[in-house]
């Protein structure tokens, strides 16, 4: 999993190889408009890390796998590449990017960047 800092909430990549991530983004043509409202549908893409991270931060965080059994290297890639393109709906609060990566790499969706009161 890639964390790439953004201000006040971190977004959440996962990566499958030759300098790719997979990722959820908004669907404007800046990529982030439904995405910093909170709620909305975004849209599964695969782009280059350097063209997602940009100057901003970033690192391989892997903060679950004491919790919880990540897939097969190959089944996570597979499932990745499986929703490229797919629209799917957001909500900061139970279907966010790391929600989508955790969802990815162990099968469930996970997110400590929010909590519900």
């Amino acid at each position: 999993l890639i964390e790439i800092e953004r201000g006040d909430f971190d977004h959440w990549a996962i990566y499958v190889g030759r300098g790719y991530v997979i990722h959820v983004t908004g669907l404007g043509k800046a990529g982030v408009a439904c995405v910093s409202s909170g709620f909305g549908q975004v849209v599964v893409k695969k782009k280059l890390l350097e063209k997602v991270v940009r100057k901003n931060k970033w690192c391989v965080n892997n903060k679950y796998d004491n919790y919880w059994k990540p897939f097969p290297v190959k089944e996570i890639i597979q499932r990745a590449e499986g929703w490229v393109g797919e629209k799917v709906p957001y909500c900061c609060f139970w279907n966010n990017c790391e929600h989508f990566v955790t969802k990815l790499r162990y099968g469930v969706g996970l997110s400590d960047q929010v909590s519900v009161t």
